[in-house]
């Protein structure tokens, strides 16, 4: 099974006596969860994390910063505001936990102590870490929200929610407070929950297909009741989905999986769901969600416009909108009652946000969109009164509310796009997990009595799989019999497979070439390779570039700032009318200077009102951080920004990355009298049966030859039919084999051909000359490998096949050394080769 994990999100702790940054501890909690590494404090003093809900801006976080420095015996205090947590190092002679719970609440925000990280200690005895996707998160204010919320829960000791994936981790005891319960509050909190797996794997999602009928339910329902170790049970008739609660220590779930299926004979028909089938489906539902409202609201808000801008210059409608319907104009009555329901029904989302930030104490930027509209909206209702009850008729501003409404909610859908980015490519990382496996079941003496297909998330450690070829390996685990070229490359990046053999380490996801192989797994869930992978997308997600940082900061002063400048604008103006300092001229037919100074108030609010500070910002870096982990690139955003300038070595992977990741023949030597084009028709006649990447680039090597210098392939030098490019140049092949780590073997007119290496040849008692062997070595320090062919028991050729080093990648090492930066690469290949690829694109020692 893989399961998305944010346990490495927790911070380590923190050197008692050494000072550093926000920075420095980011980069510290980055790295030493990924090592599994634990800082000391200094004597007498007790580090905790304290998760904060509330949190928008940094105003907030600095609030808080300031709560805690304010206490008595606090040492240091530092608060993470996409991590929604704070990191307090105090004297627990001095000051409690309690304590400083309590000066967090004080300040107007929600807390929770939480517990140390699983990679850094033991979690609490009787702690369920359990994981719940969170719909309806836009920006950094939602995501401090929805933590603050479940850090104040009781009985919850840890939480962190990551906006880039929607998740949310938190760790809790089981006997003060229930999944159930902690979703609810996130719901209550105006956010949608549902819950997804906890570390003790104590809940499973199943299909369950054979329920035709009440009766049916209530079997199925009696099947579960008797199970011992089933703890809650859930089914919904509708979709069929049935979530068991069970205890790990009692029931596994394979246990409950097959129990069910055999205790109804068959009746029903088992299907474990991937639990992250609800994250997926749940995206896409937020983004169809914020388009529809989109889309609403620019329906209702363009006839608004047309009414204001268009509509005057037609006499006919402009003729309709100025009929008199009771105390307003048709057009007031038009106008109001669109924009109403952009305002209110369409806008409720920011009203919604709005006063959950003002409730903690905090602004944000839904409180600015929030106040922009209405104050537009508000004021227009309030010339409308004014003019039925003076006569004096002001210019509403209707129109300004509704496309305001509008525009943020399209930057809100681009925003949820861009968080799509790094979903997708942890989307596509969970896609490399197969969906089932075969299970080998062996008696007592360890002999195969039964071969099984089993879902994938049904994997546990020590469990036999069968992997055929050209089928994903379903979990990490050792080779325990047979042999076979693994393709690793979606992994490791390298193109070429790789051998593996018995006690061979093999990565779940990776694809088996050739022969069958048993494996035992060793690896799954959030321990598997993939997982872990996983897990350093969503790490890097939640960390903060320098420029998002300062982003925050002004995001948390931008408000308030706003506000006051908009009161000012309203004051200064309003005291230039009375005292005559503009012309009376500038105020509108009947108004007031009062008004005339409220509506260049308005403005202010409204031109400020869609900030791309406090959205653009993290914005891209959950772009960047997607496209990275998108093309195999997995970067701490802040840390490269931050230490370019610091930077003494830039690591290169060989393969896909200096070269160009494809096997390309560069030689074909013939050793007899053996014409060339029968030799390549030779050779790829026996390759076109093997799926082997090397085999691949002889075959089109071959045809290549084939089309540019035989004639009669292409009699009229322009074009080709598909059969000269096809099979039909090939020779007929019998009795093909291949043979892993070796080469192939074949038959071509009844007469043995052999193409691999040296270890194939010697086995079949060929030998090579020692010119050949010059030849070969040649090739090899030059980056090249070498494939020996054979031919009726006699050596015939050799073709050398490397991955050509890409045009580029001299210029860019060029270019580092000039820096001062020292370029390494790294690469799975030998030794030779690797040293060959280093030459040609740099001068080495």
């Amino acid at each position: 099974m893989m399961a998305l994990s944010n346990r490495d999100l927790q911070l380590t702790e923190l050197n008692g006596g050494g000072s550093s940054d926000g920075d420095d501890r980011e980069d510290e909690w980055l790295l030493n969860n990924y090592d599994g590494k634990k800082e000391r404090i200094g004597d007498g003093m007790r580090r905790i994390q304290v998760g904060v809900t509330g949190m928008t801006c940094a105003a907030c976080s600095n609030s808080v910063e300031g709560a805690l420095m304010g206490l008595k015996g606090v040492a240091k205090a530092s608060v993470a505001l996409l991590q929604n947590k704070a990191d307090v190092v105090f004297d627990p002679d001095l000051v409690k936990d309690e304590d400083i719970k309590n000066a967090i609440e004080d300040a107007g925000f929600e807390a929770e102590i939480l517990a140390e990280s699983s990679t850094s200690g033991p979690k609490p005895q009787g702690t369920i870490v359990g994981q719940y996707t969170i719909g309806g998160m836009t920006c950094a204010a939602c995501v401090n929200s929805v933590e603050g919320i479940l850090r104040g829960l009781p009985g919850v000791k840890r939480a962190v929610v990551a906006l880039a994936t929607s998740l949310g981790e938190v760790e809790y005891d089981p006997t003060v407070i229930s999944k159930d319960d902690i979703a609810n509050a996130i719901e209550d909190a105006g956010f949608e929950a549902s819950f997804v797996q906890s570390s003790g794997q104590d809940k499973i999602l199943l299909q369950v297909t054979g329920v035709l009928c009440e009766l049916d339910a209530h079997f199925l329902e009696g099947i579960l009741s008797n199970f011992k170790g089933v703890r809650q049970f859930r089914f919904d008739k509708i979709s069929g989905e049935l979530e068991v609660l069970f205890d790990p220590e009692a029931l596994s779930s394979r246990s409950l999986v097959d129990g069910i299926a055999g205790r109804s004979n068959g009746k029903f028909q088992i299907r474990v769901m991937n639990p992250f089938a609800r994250m997926t489906s749940r995206d896409s539902e937020e983004t169809s969600n914020m388009f529809r409202l989109f889309i609403s609201s620019l329906f209702l808000s363009i006839p608004v416009f047309f009414i204001r801008v268009i509509c005057p210059h037609i006499p006919l409608v402009y003729a309709l909108l100025l009929w008199r319907c009771g105390p307003f104009l048709m057009g007031d009555w038009l106008n109001w009652a669109l924009v109403s329901v952009v305002q209110f029904v369409i806008g409720k989302r920011f009203y919604t946000a709005a006063g959950r930030a003002l409730r903690n104490g905090s602004t944000n930027m839904d409180v600015l969109v929030a106040l922009g509209t209405s104050a537009a909206y508000f004021y227009s209702v309030g010339a409308l009164l004014y003019g039925v009850v003076t006569g004096f008729w002001s210019p509403t501003y209707f129109e300004t509310s509704a496309m305001l409404i509008t525009f943020v909610l399209f930057g809100k859908y681009l925003e949820i796009l861009a968080k799509g980015k790094t979903s997708d490519a942890i989307k596509k990382l969970v896609e490399l997990a197969p969906a089932t496996a075969l299970l080998v079941v062996k008696d007592k003496v360890g002999k195969c009595i039964e071969e099984r297909e089993i879902d994938a998330l049904l994997i546990q450690s020590g469990d036999t799989l069968k992997v055929l070829p050209g089928t994903k390996l379903p979990a990490d685990g050792i080779v325990v019999w047979g042999t076979s070229y693994v393709n690793e490359s979606m992994v490791t990046g390298e193109a070429v497979p790789v051998l593996k053999e018995i006690n061979s380490p093999v990565i779940g996801g990776t694809i088996n070439l050739h022969g069958v192989l048993h494996i035992q797994a060793t690896k799954v869930g959030s321990d598997a390779v993939l997982s872990q992978i996983i897990s350093l997308v969503e790490t890097a997600q939640m960390s903060k570039a320098p420029i998002q940082k300062f982003a925050d900061f002004v995001a948390s002063i931008f408000v308030p700032i706003v506000v006051t400048l908009a009161l000012f604008t309203w004051l200064c103006w309003y005291v230039a009318g009375v005292l005559g300092a503009y012309p009376e001229q500038w105020l509108p037919e009947n108004g007031t200077h009062f008004v005339f100074a409220l509506m260049f108030s308005i403005s202010v609010v409204v031109i400020a009102c869609p900030c791309a500070l406090g959205l653009a910002t993290p914005t891209a870096v959950m772009v960047a951080t997607g496209v990275g982990a998108n093309n195999g690139v997995l970067i701490k955003g802040g840390d490269a920004l931050e230490r370019a300038q610091k930077i003494k070595y830039v690591i290169f992977d060989k393969t896909g990355t200096l070269t160009q990741g494809r096997a390309t023949v560069t030689t074909a030597k013939v050793f007899t009298k053996m014409d060339r084009g029968e030799f390549l028709t030779l050779v790829a006649s026996a390759e076109a049966s093997s799926e082997h990447p090397l085999a691949k680039a002889v075959v089109e090597y071959a045809r290549h030859f084939h089309f540019f210098d035989d004639p009669s392939l292409n009699p009229d030098g322009q074009s080709h039919s598909k059969e000269s490019t096809g099979s039909g140049w090939l020779l007929d092949v019998s009795d093909f084999s291949a043979l892993p780590g070796r080469g192939i073997q074949c038959f071509i007119s009844g007469k043995q051909v052999l193409v691999g290496n040296r270890k194939l040849l010697n086995e079949s008692g060929i030998t090579i000359p020692d010119h050949v062997e010059s030849f070969v070595v040649e090739l090899e320090e030059s980056a090249r490998t070498g494939i020996l062919v054979a031919y009726d028991d006699n050596l015939i050729g050799v073709m050398g096949i490397a991955d050509p080093v890409k045009r580029e990648a001299a210029v860019v090492v060029e270019g580092l050394l000039k820096m001062g930066v020292r370029p390494v690469m790294v690469t799975g290949d030998n030794w030779r080769t690797a040293h060959a690829v280093a030459r040609e694109v740099c001068v080495i020692d």
